[in-house]
């Protein structure tokens, strides 16, 4: 009799095992799912969020809705420093990151973290650096663009996302290097992301636009903005951008790839993390999300985990060394 008892117990703790498992491997999950946009509204960040958003919900891979939340300062640097010393253990929150985070962090411009501070998690796709004009501008090609500069750098307004020593200041500091201008006597206004650069180039308070062509196809299409170049390899493939030339065919041979992607919490725990990480392998391996992604304007880019870990320490230590060509950084 004590035999059977004890089997049946076994047998008991064997099925309730058994069903736990899916429970506790859910346990994971977050109860406030909640994407951080580290800029105002109708940006890159703002995208970034927002595809997750859609991918997420199309997936199925979240029970509850993820919110997106705004949190504007220094291009990226506000949102990393709260997330690292405020909330690092918050499981619930994913923050996006582009190329532009990664370069302000290879310069110190995060304050006292660094590209180790925090969880890096995931990159869903890459846009690439734009120069953008009203679609009345007097500039109707890069070289046009160049002639003015180099007649007069400090009559030309440009936009960028942040300031000296931006993504989106890099990208006009390398064409004006390479048309032999000093890139410190060009004139910028340092603006909060995407979104403000295209508000600001609409509303005529600025003549150029540094910025990305993701953020830039919407005014694009809906003809009020004009690209003058996109810093890719060759033209997009796209119908809608087929005839955006290349700032290499243009001969600037300068390419800028913006990854973009998310982090977690420094203290978020594993299981927390390989949830989120299982959710986007899931997601990013789906048709659906591809078609999302192009939806809006993006290009295939996906890596998680360790293998994002190392291509951002790699990207950081590229970009020191680009910044230090420039005298940014000592």
């Amino acid at each position: 009799m004590p035999m059977r008892l004890t089997l049946t117990s076994i047998a008991l703790a064997a099925t309730c095992l058994a069903f736990a498992g899916p429970l506790l491997a859910d346990s994971a999950e977050p109860k406030r799912p909640e994407c951080i946009a580290p800029a105002a509204p109708g940006g890159g960040f703002d995208l970034t969020c927002k595809l997750a958003q859609s991918g997420m919900l199309d997936a199925k891979l979240l029970s509850k809705p993820m919110r997106v939340t705004y949190m504007p300062g220094g291009v990226g640097a506000v949102a990393y420093n709260a997330v690292v010393a405020q909330r690092p253990t918050d499981g619930n929150a994913i923050v996006a990151f582009s190329s532009g985070s990664l370069l302000n962090l290879a310069q110190g411009k995060f304050g006292r973290f660094d590209e180790n501070a925090v969880r890096w998690l995931a990159a869903v796709g890459t846009s690439y650096g734009a120069i953008a004009v009203r679609s009345d501008s007097p500039y109707k090609t890069l070289n046009d663009l160049v002639k003015a500069l180099q007649e007069n750098p400090d009559k030309v307004v440009i936009g960028s996302g942040g300031t000296v020593g931006s993504q989106d200041w890099m990208q006009t500091a390398l064409i004006a290097r390479a048309a032999g201008i000093d890139p410190r006597k060009l004139r910028y206004v340092a603006l909060e992301g995407g979104g403000e650069i295209a508000t600001a180039l609409l509303g005529g308070h600025i003549q150029v636009g540094s910025t990305d062509i993701s953020d830039s196809m919407p005014h694009v299409q809906s003809g009020g903005m004009r690209l003058l170049a996109v810093f890719a390899e060759e033209r997009m493939p796209e119908a809608a951008m087929a005839n955006i030339p290349t700032a290499k065919e243009q001969g600037y041979d300068i390419v800028w790839p913006v990854v973009r992607g998310f982090y977690l919490g420094p203290k978020v725990s594993d299981a927390e993390y390989n949830w989120w990480k299982d959710a986007f392998d899931k997601m990013l391996a789906s048709d659906d999300f591809a078609k999302l992604r192009d939806q809006r304007e993006l290009f295939p880019f996906a890596m998680t985990g360790p293998e994002l870990d190392t291509y951002v320490k790699k990207q950081v230590a590229d970009y020191k060394l680009l910044a230090k060509e420039f005298g940014l950084i000592q």
